[in-house]
Order: C-alpha cells, then structure tokens, then sequence
C-alpha cells in the first residue's frame, strides 16, 4: 500500500506538530536505514543547518512560520543517537558534503559535527562517492522504519510505502548502495575534503 499526503495539509500548523511525528517514528525505530544523496540526514544535522532547511521549507510552500520551534524537535529527534537503544544504517551521496545550505560557515559546522559523530555506536555512517558504480538505478532518498515503512520526501508531498514486496526492493536497493559506498576511514576521508572545501578562504 502507498499513501501520499501533501506537504501543505501536513504543515498547515506549521513545522513543529510533523517534527513531533517524526520524533516518535525514530524513537519507535529500533533499527533505521536511511539513503540520503544530496543533502545531510535531520537526525545529523547541526542547528545551523537544519534552521536553513526550515526556513527554505516554509517560504516555499507558504506555510506557517514557526521554524524554531521545528528546529527544537529536530535537535530532540537527534537524543535516538545516544540513548543507546536504536542503531540507524546511514547513506549519504557525496553530493550531500557539497549542496550549500547556508554558506561555508554552516557547511563547516555540519562536516565538524559528522566527523564527530561518524564513530558513535548507534550509526553506521557510509559516503557514496560521486564516481561509484552501483548495482541499482538512481534514485531518491528514502527512509526505512521498523514495522514495514519506507518514507519518501518529494517536492509536495510525502509518500509513505507498506506493501510487503515493495519493501523487499528497497532493502535490496540500500543492499546495492551499501556495497558502493565507503565507510571507516574512507568515509572519513570524503567528509575531511569536504571540510577542507568549505574552509577555503
């Protein structure tokens, strides 16, 4: 089954009431899978950078402005990492480490926190590299959840997928991106340059 809600029914209050959603997804979550090409996962972001996201948000579909609000439970969200409960398998394109949001200032504070945060026990932080050849098409970001969910963020809506075989492909297509993407030190080494990127001048 697919549902597909839009995004302007989904934020017709504003950004908080879908982060409060959003947070008892991940804390429900017990392991995670998330593919996420161009830009960096919420539950990584710095508050720097989630802020820009937002606010692009809610000027782009005119919704209710109540973006520090939303930004507080997205930095809630963020407490799944270290209660020692849930494990989140993680993608990134390296694309991600490059699309500016919110200038070099931001960017630098986002690659300082991944670095940080590559280690810790609950994530298994990989980098797709741009020139990777991968065994699946490409695709957009998903996100996986415990119960037979994958969650998809489109331009006006979100779409939410729970038929068993569909579910089936995605975990085939994450398999596909894993095998691809570089984690440890080579991962690390993607993030390093990018920082070092944002860092110039």
């Amino acid at each position: 089954m697919t549902s597909l809600i839009p995004w302007q029914q989904r934020l017709s209050t504003g950004t908080e009431d879908i982060q409060d959603e959003v947070i008892r997804w991940y804390q429900q979550t017990r392991r995670g899978k998330a593919y996420v090409p161009e830009m960096i996962w919420g539950t990584l972001q710095t508050e720097a950078y989630a802020s820009v996201i937002l606010h692009k948000v809610v000027e782009f579909l005119g919704v209710p402005d109540d973006v520090s609000a939303g930004v507080a439970k997205r930095m809630e969200r963020q407490q799944v990492l270290y209660d020692g409960e849930h494990h989140y398998d993680v993608i990134f394109g390296e694309q991600a480490l490059y699309t500016n949001v919110g200038g070099p200032e931001v960017m630098r504070g986002q690659m300082e926190r991944l670095l940080r945060d590559i280690d810790l026990p609950s994530l298994t932080l990989g980098v797709l590299p741009s020139t990777a050849e991968v065994g699946v098409v490409p695709m957009p970001g998903f996100n996986m959840y415990d119960g037979g969910r994958v969650h998809y963020e489109l331009v006006s809506s979100g779409v939410d997928i729970t038929d068993t075989d569909e579910l089936g492909l995605h975990d085939k297509a994450f398999d596909a991106l894993s095998s691809a993407a570089n984690y440890g030190d080579a991962a690390r080494s993607l993030i390093s340059k990018a920082l070092a990127f944002w860092s110039k001048g």
